[in-house]
């Protein structure tokens, strides 16, 4: 996506990740800090590189490389790939220094000696769910679970069947009927609001209201 930016000559940022795992836990994950602590040289690690002048396709690209260096917290390592940015200033076989908590992924040199990863939930099955949540206008009022009729083609993911209703307030049916939603998946509503996580795997025909004074959901016939 291009992002309208002030003109500055090509430059890069190597973007610290964290913030972003904090505002998505439930579909950005971080490797653990045993993990990073176990990086060596010639393991690959993917980092978020930053452009922070205008550019042609992408504001940001995730990028391999292969680290070279390791001095505490501070890497070296020489870019595995090349930029499909094309005002990058990077090129294959730069070298970048970065930090260890930078990294967002890693492909161990002997996977066989790494630490074990952690098994973590992920929800990528999908929903319906209004647009007001995604945006962070209003809270999950309204759940419902309906037998899965939206699964689409080359979608590697499936529809879960929650159907999922941001709060009503002073709309009215017709401003609620009116409400555009998407199909996204579960963690991507959670990011938003996960007070309804303890239903989650509740079976079809579950519905809900939220009781927003007794911070519960109830059950609706």
């Amino acid at each position: 996506m291009r992002h309208a930016r002030k003109a500055t000559l090509p430059s890069y940022t190597v973007t610290d990740p964290r913030p972003l795992a904090a505002n998505a836990p439930y579909t950005f994950f971080l490797p653990t800090a045993n993990e990073l602590a176990a990086i060596r040289p010639d393991d690959l690690v993917k980092l978020l590189f930053d452009y922070p002048h205008d550019t042609e396709k992408w504001a940001a690209e995730r990028m391999w490389v292969t680290v070279t260096k390791a001095d505490g917290d501070l890497l070296r390592g020489t870019l595995a790939n090349q930029p499909d940015e094309p005002t990058s200033p990077l090129v294959l076989g730069n070298e970048v220094v970065f930090q260890r908590h930078h990294a967002l992924a890693i492909e161990w040199e002997h996977p066989e000696t790494a630490p074990v990863s952690p098994i973590q939930k992920e929800y990528w099955d999908r929903c319906l769910v209004d647009d007001c949540i995604l945006d962070g206008e209003e809270p999950v009022e309204f759940i419902y679970r309906e037998e899965p009729d939206m699964q689409q083609d080359g979608d590697a993911y499936p529809d879960s069947g929650w159907r999922i209703r941001g709060r009503q307030g002073s709309a009215s049916d017709a401003d609620m009927e009116a409400r555009k939603f998407s199909y996204v998946a579960l963690g991507a509503v959670l990011n938003r609001d996960d007070s309804w996580l303890r239903w989650i795997e509740a079976p079809v025909g579950t519905a809900l209201m939220r009781d927003f004074d007794r911070g519960i959901y109830v059950a609706q016939e």
